[in-house]
């Protein structure tokens, strides 16, 4: 049965059967949501077969749905927290590979605060707004792998 992100609480278990029904690369390539708070999200993913590349590392679309994910769901938490209907979109992004990706990798976005507020301005004014946030990826270790900057297109709709 598809999830239906209308009556969608927002919990890590829901959100990954959303995955598997919406998006199902992200969900066979092993990303999936491991904690979510009003300003912050954690994404993981365990470098394996299915998301390697020829290198010996994880393939950087891999770890770039990770990390837009951890962004997405903070501001699909923060539109549905609005009662609004909001459009949102993602309109740039950029990317930094510094080390390998191997083993378990954990993006983390702390950006909710900012999402919060660019969505209540979009409200307060009508207009649409955009807002860049950043999820950065770890290794097992604690060291940087990865960071991802995107802006989000956020527009009420009327």
């Amino acid at each position: 049965m598809p999830v239906n992100t209308n009556e969608m609480k927002f919990t890590p278990r829901k959100i990954n059967a959303f995955l598997f029904f919406k998006l199902p690369s992200a969900f066979f390539t092993g990303v999936r949501v491991k904690s979510l708070s009003d300003d912050s999200a954690e994404v993981k993913v365990t470098y394996r077969w299915v998301n390697q590349n020829p290198f010996k590392s994880m393939f950087w679309a891999v770890q770039g749905m990770a990390s837009e994910l951890s962004t997405g769901i903070l501001v699909m938490k923060e539109i549905d927290a609005s009662n609004r209907k909001i459009s949102m979109l993602v309109t740039n992004m950029n990317g930094t590979f510094t080390k390998k990706a191997t083993g378990k990798i954990r993006f983390e976005c702390n950006d909710g605060k900012l999402i919060r507020e660019t969505i209540q301005k979009s409200i307060n004014t009508g207009e649409g707004q955009t807002v860049t946030v950043t999820s950065e990826g770890f290794n097992e270790e604690g060291v940087s792998v990865s960071k991802f900057e995107y802006e989000w297109s956020l527009k009420v709709k009327s």
